[in-house]
């Protein structure tokens, strides 16, 4: 496998930027990287939870989950490995079921270049969220 850096960090970058005037959101960063050893369908299945939420700040940051998401399925195209970027509602467990099985069927190798991609696109949102922080902007707990 040949290294390809695929603009992680510029593409971090712009999403932590698009997301810095968002209160609370770009802090979800650190979820982000928690949530990667969990696997990719947990980590494809959080914004659902938040977009599901009453709580507009909840919903912002499912935005944000989304959005990464979005990104990264752009990003592994580029490396011939095809995940889900279906838009699907939190309330339809048929869709969410298939989402799941679609990508508990990729191979191994295919599993482990996503989640080792996903961990270094995380990384760099994270290193973002750092240097974006606005002054006052607290840390939630992970």
């Amino acid at each position: 496998m040949n290294w390809q850096p695929y603009n992680l960090d510029q593409e971090a970058q712009r999403l932590v930027l698009a997301f810095r005037n968002k209160e609370g959101v770009i802090g979800q960063s650190h979820k982000m990287r928690v949530t990667v050893a969990y696997g990719l369908e947990r980590f494809w299945g959080e914004h659902l939870r938040l977009l599901g939420k009453n709580d507009a700040k909840e919903r912002e940051k499912g935005k944000y989950w989304q959005s990464v998401w979005k990104e990264f399925v752009r990003i592994m195209k580029r490396t011939g490995v095809e995940l889900p970027s279906d838009e699907i509602s939190d309330r339809n467990t048929e869709q969410i079921e298939e989402v799941a099985k679609k990508l508990w069927s990729l191979s191994l190798d295919d599993q482990k270049i996503c989640l080792s991609v996903l961990t270094q696109f995380c990384d760099s949102l994270v290193w973002w969220t750092q240097r974006y922080k606005k002054a006052g902007d607290r840390e939630e707990e992970v």
